[in-house]
């Protein structure tokens, strides 16, 4: 169906949509959910390590297959579902031999489609197979990082990635962050660029919406005064007057997070393209 627009009959409705995507079964298969435990933001010790947490609505997880290892079983789409702790849709798939599994459903998958993996599969949309048997230039999704370890790039609403080259035992993927890395042509992909892709242009509308989502207020430190943070206080609005940084004075934006000498840095062959900071 698409994002859906209200009238403005109050200040929150005037900005308010909602993606609804087309599924067919609003509540999960039995068998494949899990309790979901929430934290709080708060660690083994109850202290908050990760503010502006808590609340929100309950969630059932899903059991999602990001192996794909039934290979050379035929599956037939059977249902097409939200789930709540992702963006991409998943599909319900039943085996020839009666097992029932959910994965992440692409772009053109429907109900009663039929998906297959293995190694001499067809290059088809919801096939896995692996890089060595995909040919260049093709859209993929759900992707390993190793051989076995199942899918950990590229899982989420409306994204795929493509393989530009291939050379020796390594394939050259261009993410959708525009880093191009290598990864070992024995990892599985998935054919097809994942569905849902309205769901980043949402309007959420009001700070409701977000508490439902488990995300509590979150207040600037130049609104706050000098007792509270350490841009707060000032004649009148002020700008802070230093680099962005927490209430204890950690910076915030701009620090880098990741170690300089990682093990996987051999792999990127181009960095990520860096978003353009808004002036």
């Amino acid at each position: 169906m698409g994002l859906k627009k209200y009238r403005p009959t109050t200040p929150a409705r005037r900005y308010y949509t909602v993606n609804r995507p087309t599924v067919s079964k609003s509540k999960p298969e039995k068998s494949l959910i899990l309790s979901k435990k929430r934290s709080g933001g708060r660690n083994n010790m109850g202290r908050i390590t990760a503010r502006h947490r808590g609340g929100g609505h309950h969630r059932i997880l899903r059991k999602v297959d990001f192996k794909r290892t039934k290979d050379a079983i035929p599956a037939t789409v059977k249902a097409i579902e939200h789930d709540p702790g992702r963006s991409a849709l998943i599909a319900l798939v039943s085996y020839a031999d009666g097992e029932k599994r959910y994965i992440l459903c692409p772009e053109g998958i429907q109900v009663g489609s039929s998906i297959i993996s293995g190694d001499d599969v067809p290059i088809q949309i919801g096939n896995c197979l692996c890089l060595a048997n995909i040919p260049v230039g093709v859209e993929i999704h759900n992707v390993e990082l190793a051989p076995g370890k199942g899918a950990e790039l590229v899982r989420s609403a409306g994204i795929s990635c493509q393989i530009l080259a291939k050379e020796g035992t390594y394939a050259h993927v261009k993410l959708p962050s525009g880093e191009l890395r290598l990864i070992d042509i024995r990892c599985r992909a998935t054919i097809g660029i994942l569905g849902n892709a309205l769901h980043s242009s949402v309007s959420y509308g009001k700070a409701g919406r977000m508490r439902h989502k488990g995300r509590r207020p979150h207040v600037r430190g130049v609104a706050m005064n000098p007792v509270d943070h350490p841009l707060g206080g000032g004649e009148g609005k002020s700008h802070g007057g230093r680099q962005p940084v927490s209430p204890w004075g950690w910076l915030t934006k701009g620090k880098k997070t990741r170690k300089i000498h990682k093990a996987s840095d051999k792999f990127i062959v181009t960095k990520r393209v860096k978003p353009k900071r808004r002036k």
